[in-house]
């Protein structure tokens, strides 16, 4: 047996980060665009945009820059918030998930003596 997790985070009662959520700026920060971005999510652009839109609505801050394309091309940045924000997260996710694997083998250790 294995303990599993979904971790998010709210602000206010409303959804602000999440795994699938930084994973999608992650992309945006590897790849310099949100469409590639949502291409490799499987994601249409709109929905990927959305997304995005939704996670600065709620955090209150801006966390992607983009620039609109054309002939030198566009492409879409992590702001130094949006950078900030994918390491704070994945540091808490990974303490969470030792803590949780020490927690579980502790209890199941103690379900096991009895």
């Amino acid at each position: 047996m294995e303990p599993r997790v979904k971790l998010w985070v709210e602000k206010d009662g409303k959804l602000a980060l999440s795994a699938y959520r930084v994973r999608l700026l992650r992309l945006i920060d590897e790849t310099g665009s949100l469409a590639e971005a949502a291409d490799r999510m499987g994601l249409s652009y709109r929905r990927a945009w959305g997304k995005l839109r939704e996670i600065e609505s709620n955090l209150g801050i801006k966390l992607v820059a983009s620039e609109a394309g054309g002939a030198g091309g566009g492409g879409s940045r992590l702001t130094e918030d949006g950078r900030r924000l994918i390491e704070i997260f994945e540091r808490f996710q990974a303490a969470t998930e030792r803590d949780l694997a020490r927690e579980f083998a502790r209890f199941f250790a103690e379900a096991g003596r009895g």
